[in-house]
């Protein structure tokens, strides 16, 4: 695991994301809760539209809204890739809402805090 307070909030934003499963998806809120700033969701959108292009790349599909909708799907190529990259992980998008989003919904401070001491 990486130590939160050497890397810049983006970098630790970045870190989180490469860390979400194929297949799972979670919010830009519960990223920030999870990072200790809980009111810097927009924030953690901000370093998502940010994303692209960093190398180790940045699954930055895989962060949704808190009701699972592609807010971020206009920062991608094209108007429907991030939907195209979620379905390609087994998950369904209707309306640009992930359907039985908390089926897929992981939450770091659930999965990650196990890891951490």
């Amino acid at each position: 695991m990486y130590a939160k307070e050497t890397y810049s909030f983006f970098d630790n934003v970045y870190a989180v994301v490469r860390l979400i499963p194929k297949g799972r998806v979670t919010s830009y809120g519960a990223i920030a809760a999870y990072l200790g700033s809980k009111g810097s969701s927009r924030m953690v959108g901000w370093a998502m539209n940010a994303a692209h292009g960093l190398k180790p790349p940045v699954p930055a599909h895989r962060v949704v809204n808190r009701n699972g909708l592609l807010t971020g799907k206009q920062h991608f190529s094209s108007p429907t890739q991030m939907q195209e990259l979620l379905q390609l992980e087994g998950i369904y998008v209707e309306d640009d809402q992930i359907q039985n989003f908390l089926t897929f919904f992981w939450d770091p401070k659930n999965e990650l805090n196990n890891y951490e001491e």
